[in-house]
Order: structure tokens, then C-alpha cells, then sequence
């Protein structure tokens, strides 16, 4: 068996408008202190949470957040450390690291490279600065092409940029620059997503104020085919519903997710899966220090999944991937409830498995719906 892990890193320097992940700034957890000690005791807290997990061998290990690359890498690598001690990892391991571009130095990402790290994923989101303004991103977009050829020169072997299309005064020419930009720099791999507005967050009460509007959907549309055609054009083929690679250069952690593996998600709102049953941490960095160095579980809740559960799952996995869903794991009725689809050109049968064409990614909700219900 194998076991993946999400090591959630919950520290921004500042919280984006659009953002409602489970981060905080230094100065909200504890005045005055430095991102080095608070870091340090994090990671202790982490790996103590560490002993709880199984002990299966590690394919893929995600940090995440949050903004990981602003901890000390020394802290990253320890804990990288105390994995390969303690489960192993496999020969060709993958140890990815989500990236601010204004976070990291040759320095830095050399020690990266030092700790075990071998693939990098930049929060580029867009080469417009005043489609950053408007996400309330701090970095500066000619940032992005210096932290990715330091990257390289550092010896990642993947490289990835994140984009997030449909944000208000988002022209379809603005996005195409994006694309482009992104695709003339030394990377092997593209997420894109479209910009959902999550209640509570600044970008929604400006919404909600009328100071700004959200795109229509045709431009949504439009937006994903291009991206899509884009990176088809330069090599990078999609494999899942909003992620594009070269060959060989797929985030094989993400791919666990979607095949619903098992995986063991560390730190304060993390979440986990291991053989059908779905737990996840409680939210706040204290609280989760807190229990952890009381020896209690930082464990908030829990759910064991019915087999329903899990078919459903599945599907709705599944059909978001360039392999597509076999056929015979269908069902007679949802098989024909498929059949519409197809007429319409939303879906491709090959090898008896049903694979979405370009614009039937662009309704596959409705599509998991019709065959779910």
C-alpha cells in the first residue's frame, strides 16, 4: 500500500480578497512573533501529528496553503526528513511545493532542492497587473519569469504555474496575454480555474456593493477553450479538468486525489482519506498546536463513506480526467442517460470509456448530475 501526504502550511503575509483558505498572517496568531518561530513550533506540532498516521510507503507529498515558501526550508526538509525516516519514500517520490514568485531566493530554492523538494508550483494568477489588483495579489507579475528560471537553476525537475480566469474587468485578450506569458516561461505544467467568489470574503462584499461585476458565462466559456487550445498549441495536454502538463509532468499528488487514494493531510484544517473513511483537523493553528502538544487528536470530525457514497465519487472523479469513466462501472440507465451527450458532442466513447470532449468539460457538473441522481 501506499499513503500520500498534504502538509497544510496556514501563514500568509497577507490574505487575499478572493481567498477564503484556512490562513493567517503571523500577527493575527501571536503579536510579535517572527515567522522563524513560529514556524519551528509549527513543524513540531506537525510532526507529532505525524506519529498517528500509517506507515505505508510515501509516492507524493504536498505543502500547501497558505504561502509554504515563506518557511525556513531547513523546517520543509526536516520534516521531509522525519517521512523518509519513518514510512520511506518511493524512488521517484514527488515533493511539491506551492510558491509565492516574491517568496523565494536562489538561496532559498537551492535549499529547496536540498530538503528533497523536486517540483515547484508558482501562484502566477494572472499577467495583468490590474487583474491582480482587483485579486488583491501582492506580487509583482515580472517576478514570475525570474522565480521560474531560478527554479530551474536550482534543479526542480517540474515546475507549475496556477491561473485564475473570470475576474471582474477581465477581458478575454487580458487572459490570452496570461496564457501566453505563462506558456513562454520555462515550465512543464498549467492550472487554471475559474474564479468562484466565496462568501465572506472581501471580493464578495465588493460584489455585493456593486463596485464590481463578475464576467457572464459565454466569456467563461471562452476563456476555458482558449486556455485549453493554447496549451495544446505548445504541448501541454489537459489530464484533468483544469490542469494542463507535458508529458511525464502531471501533479501525480493531485492524481491521487481524484483517484481517491489514500492520503493523510497534516496540519490545522487538513483533510484525510484512508481506506473509505473521510476525517479532517480542527481549523485554527493554535487550537491545533495546542492538542498536539497535550498528546489529544487534532481530529475534528469524521465520516465513514457508504459504498453509494463512493460510486458517486467515483464518477464525479472520474469523468473530470482525460482517461474518462469505464463503461463497465455504468449502470444500464446512467449509460443512457450518457447517450444524449454524446449526440450533443459533450462527451467521446473510446475503448468503452466516456471521455469529455473540450466544451463537455465545460458542463461536466451538469453531466455527474444527470447521471447520479
Amino acid at each position: 500500500m501506499a499513503l500520500s501526504f498534504y502538509v497544510h502550511i496556514p501563514y500568509c503575509i497577507k490574505r487575499c480578497g478572493y481567498c477564503d483558505f484556512n490562513t493567517y498572517t503571523p500577527n493575527e496568531l501571536q503579536v510579535g512573533a517572527t515567522l522563524e518561530i513560529v514556524s519551528n513550533d509549527y513543524i513540531d506540532a506537525v510532526l507529532k501529528e505525524l506519529d498517528a498516521a500509517p506507515r505505508d510507503v510515501v509516492p507524493t507529498i504536498f505543502f500547501g496553503g497558505g504561502t509554504p515558501s515563506l518557511l525556513p526550508a531547513d523546517d520543509l526538509g526536516r520534516f521531509i526528513a522525519a517521512i523518509k525516516a519513518r514510512n520511506g519514500l518511493t524512488p521517484d517520490c514527488e515533493i511539491t511545493l506551492e510558491a509565492n514568485p516574491d517568496s523565494v531566493t536562489s538561496e532559498k530554492l537551492s535549499r529547496y532542492i536540498a530538503g528533497g523538494f523536486n517540483r515547484i508550483s508558482f501562484g502566477m494568477q494572472s499577467a495583468k497587473p490590474h487583474v491582480l489588483a482587483v485579486l488583491d495579489r501582492t506580487h509583482n507579475p515580472e517576478n514570475v519569469k525570474r522565480a521560474v528560471d531560478m527554479a530551474r537553476a536550482a534543479g526542480f525537475a517540474s515546475i507549475s504555474v496556477d491561473l485564475i480566469y473570470g475576474t471582474p474587468g477581465e477581458s478575454l485578450d487580458d487572459w490570452r496575454e496570461t496564457v501566453t506569458t505563462a506558456l513562454s516561461l520555462d515550465i512543464d505544467h498549467i492550472s487554471a480555474y475559474a474564479l468562484i467568489v466565496e462568501s465572506g470574503t472581501k471580493l464578495a462584499a465588493q460584489i455585493k456593493r456593486g463596485e464590481l461585476t463578475m464576467p457572464d458565462d459565454d466569456l467563461m466559456a471562452d476563456m476555458y477553450l482558449l486556455v485549453d487550445q493554447l496549451c495544446q498549441i505548445r504541448g501541454f495536454s489537459w489530464y484533468e479538468l483544469s490542469n494542463w502538463s507535458k508529458p511525464e509532468h502531471e501533479c501525480r499528488h493531485n492524481i491521487a486525489y481524484w483517484e481517491n487514494r489514500d492520503w493523510w493531510g497534516l496540519g490545522p484544517g487538513a483533510h484525510s482519506h484512508i481506506g473509505g473513511k473521510r476525517f479532517w483537523n480542527i481549523k485554527h493553528p493554535t487550537a491545533y498546536k495546542q492538542k498536539l502538544f497535550a498528546a489529544e487528536t487534532p481530529i475534528a470530525e469524521s465520516e465513514v463513506l457508504t459504498p453509494e457514497q463512493i460510486a458517486t465519487e467515483s464518477i464525479m472523479l472520474g469523468i473530470r480526467m482525460r482517461e474518462g469513466l469505464d463503461m463497465t462501472k455504468l449502470s444500464k440507465t446512467q449509460i443512457e442517460r450518457l447517450a444524449n451527450f454524446g449526440e450533443n458532442g459533450f462527451i467521446e466513447i473510446t475503448d468503452n470509456r466516456v471521455v469529455l470532449t473540450p466544451t463537455g468539460r465545460l458542463i461536466a457538473d451538469r453531466i455527474v448530475r444527470e447521471i447520479t441522481f
